[in-house]
């Protein structure tokens, strides 16, 4: 699995912490092994012109993601008896630390779980998981619930 993380964020991040927490979702959503994921961090003015231009909304966001290739997960139920999809350019999931560390304020917890969170958030929208339905979002947040909980679990 080939996990690259650019910041250009100015933000002192732990980018092996993000990768790892990648790796691990990818890993449990049956991913290839050979597929290819690409995290960048960016500042809040960059994210505000990213936010505009793709979802027409103003001001910065925490998370996007840009899906490259329409992988999608295998059925979670079944074993692993291949290694899910064709390999791939899964996509860009684009954090904003700056952003991030606002909402784990909020949230009570460290800038890092809230970037770790984004970040299988931004995954889970790589392939093919939305919120935009009361259905969709049940499924998401309980996938990313489960991940975040298996991987806490791991540490």
């Amino acid at each position: 699995m080939s996990i690259d993380i650019a910041n250009e964020s100015g933000v002192d991040v732990d980018e092996v912490g993000l990768a790892a927490v990648g790796r691990f979702t990818l890993d449990q959503m049956r991913i290839h092994p050979l597929a290819e994921l690409s995290v960048l961090l960016v500042d809040e003015q960059t994210m505000t012109e990213l936010h505009e231009r793709w979802m027409g909304e103003p001001g910065p966001t925490d998370v996007l993601a840009f899906p490259m290739d329409e992988l999608r997960p295998p059925h979670l139920g079944g074993h692993r008896d291949d290694q899910g999809p064709e390999p791939g350019l899964l996509g860009d999931v684009v954090l904003c630390p700056q952003v991030a560390a606002e909402q784990a304020e909020k949230a009570g917890h460290s800038t890092q779980d809230e970037l770790e969170m984004l970040c299988v958030h931004g995954i889970l929208h790589l392939l093919g998981y939305d919120h935009a339905e009361p259905e969709e979002h049940a499924a998401m947040f309980g996938t990313q619930d489960q991940l975040l909980k298996a991987w806490k679990n791991t540490l």
